[in-house]
């Protein structure tokens, strides 16, 4: 990789495996003598990029980066398609060039010089603390109005004031960074997402030299206020109003925090910025705070929810509604309520087996790794019961170098404004002590800050017969992250799975 800057212009050159035109048979690979390599210039401001092999440039491979999208094909190969101008007609047309890489480390490469040429195409360059006016990585992957309702809900005070008060997520955070002193006193601190900015005022009292916090939403100017408000912590920090997608800084930090955590811990697809920050900001070997989160999962049995939620849509079994049959609706209705995650604290008792996790490290994913999740799923039965879904919940580490501390959103644990998680399937499964049960929790992160769930879980029949054959009973359903039943009861006095007599409740069975 070469990289020269002059007056007027500039260049960044990498090698690749092969390029060629779509529409061409040939192709133009490299050998140990005569490597192809991709040039990106800027002349005269104009972004562009061609590919050479030894002195000579490959004819008709010249893309304008202002009017071309970059797509990845696979592990070692990419596809560059751009808008060209037919002189001999007013419409204009599609070409693509298929590029090689000798590794993935080339491809990643690849792909961040062709973002980040593209952005300087479309602005300019970036000065500290501002913002491009040329789409963000953040705004191409994300719905506008979703992103205009997000940042305008952490904007107000009263939510800050609820995360606040929150004493189990703002002590934890507190006691993680002052019992950690060692690793903020002198160093630079990046705050991702700093909201009201008391991460920030932590990190300053933890003796850290100097603190950036990037704050996307109106409530940047609220941190300002606060963090003036405390001159002797504030003359240390510094509010960036942006995204940490867009903004840039005078230097990189030496540990990250943040609070990127949404309910299932992946919820609001902050995390996603959080690694971007992470590349973008960290020095190599820096700390992050937190540094390590896990996804716990267990089935569980409750009838009392199966049959709040089932009775939901009771109301559409009604034949004579001011003289209208609503039956024709009660079938989607009642799928409709099983499509809610519920968002409650329950009682651990209710858990059938014991649980297991997924372990997300924050210093090795790549943003690419939290787009889609999938979990494959192996439980122990601990009691004979219905299973009626999927209990989940998470915890974060931070990995402090003088203690290490969890922040935990666990049943039976002191109650967070996370609560916890449940996935209730339509269909109960029934299970033995002793059963194994198996399925996958798939989720898949959609542009409304969000992630669509799959669920399936599968248990092999007893009786007579079922020692023979094996056969399988399996539920499974599809619920949306962004649209939960906020139950957020405090846990009840339930009786223990195993207690519980399913023939003595409502029983709602699932319509045809």
């Amino acid at each position: 990789m070469g990289d020269s800057t002059g007056h007027k212009h500039k260049h960044l050159e990498l090698t690749l495996a092969a390029v060629s035109e779509l529409s061409s048979s040939s192709s133009v690979s490299s050998s140990s003598s005569t490597p192809v390599i991709a040039r990106f210039s800027a002349d005269d401001g104009v972004a562009a990029l061609r590919f050479h092999q030894g002195s000579e440039f490959i004819d008709g491979l010249n893309v304008d980066l202002g009017t071309s999208q970059l797509f990845k094909l696979g592990p070692l190969q990419s596809l560059c398609v751009s808008e060209s101008a037919d002189t001999n007609k007013e419409k204009s047309y599609s070409r693509g060039v298929s590029i090689q890489f000798r590794n993935e480390e080339e491809s990643r490469d690849f792909h961040s010089a062709f973002e980040q040429w593209q952005m300087e195409s479309k602005g300019t360059h970036l000065p500290n603390g501002d913002i491009s006016v040329s789409k963000s990585k953040f705004d191409n992957k994300i719905e506008s109005s979703s992103a205009k309702m997000y940042f305008h809900y952490y904007g107000q005070l009263l939510h800050q004031q609820n995360m606040l008060q929150d004493y189990v997520r703002t002590g934890t955070y507190y006691a993680a960074v002052i019992e950690n002193r060692v690793d903020f006193t002198g160093r630079v601190v990046v705050d991702v997402g700093a909201g009201s900015g008391i991460l920030s005022l932590f990190a300053a009292q933890a003796g850290a030299k100097h603190v950036y916090a990037v704050e996307a939403s109106e409530m940047a100017d609220y941190a300002r206020k606060l963090i003036t408000g405390n001159p002797t912590l504030g003359q240390r920090i510094t509010v960036i109003k942006g995204k940490v997608e867009e903004v840039e800084l005078p230097e990189k930090a030496d540990i990250l925090i943040s609070e990127p955590m949404g309910t299932l811990l992946v919820n609001e697809r902050m995390l996603e910025s959080y690694i971007i920050a992470r590349d973008r900001f960290l020095v190599p070997n820096g700390k992050m705070f937190p540094s390590t989160g896990r996804i716990h999962m267990a089935p569980f049995s409750d009838e009392y929810l199966f049959v709040e939620i089932a009775n939901k849509a009771l109301f559409w079994q009604q034949q004579d509604y001011y003289g209208v049959d609503l039956t024709p609706l009660y079938g989607s209705a009642f799928q409709g309520y099983f499509s809610q995650p519920v968002v409650d604290a329950f009682d651990p008792r209710l858990l059938v087996c014991p649980p297991m996790c997924h372990v997300l490290s924050f210093n090795e994913i790549k943003e690419e790794d939290l787009y889609e999740i999938d979990i494959p799923l192996k439980f122990t039965a601990s009691v004979g019961t219905r299973v009626h879904g999927l209990a989940c919940w998470f915890d974060v580490l931070f990995n402090g170098s003088t203690v290490q501390r969890w922040l935990t959103t666990a049943p039976g644990a002191p109650t967070t404004h996370w609560y916890q998680i449940r996935c209730v399937l339509s269909q109960p499964i029934y299970v033995m002590a002793g059963q194994e049960i198996t399925g996958r929790l798939h989720m898949i992160a959609h542009n409304a800050q969000s992630y669509t769930i799959y669920l399936a879980l599968s248990a092999k029949m007893w009786g007579p017969g079922a020692e023979q054959g094996g056969i399988i009973q399996t539920s499974s359903c599809k619920l949306d992250l962004k649209e939960p039943y906020y139950r957020m009861s405090q846990p009840q006095p339930y009786t223990t799975a195993q207690d519980q007599q399913p023939h003595q409740l409502l029983q709602a069975q699932v319509p045809a």
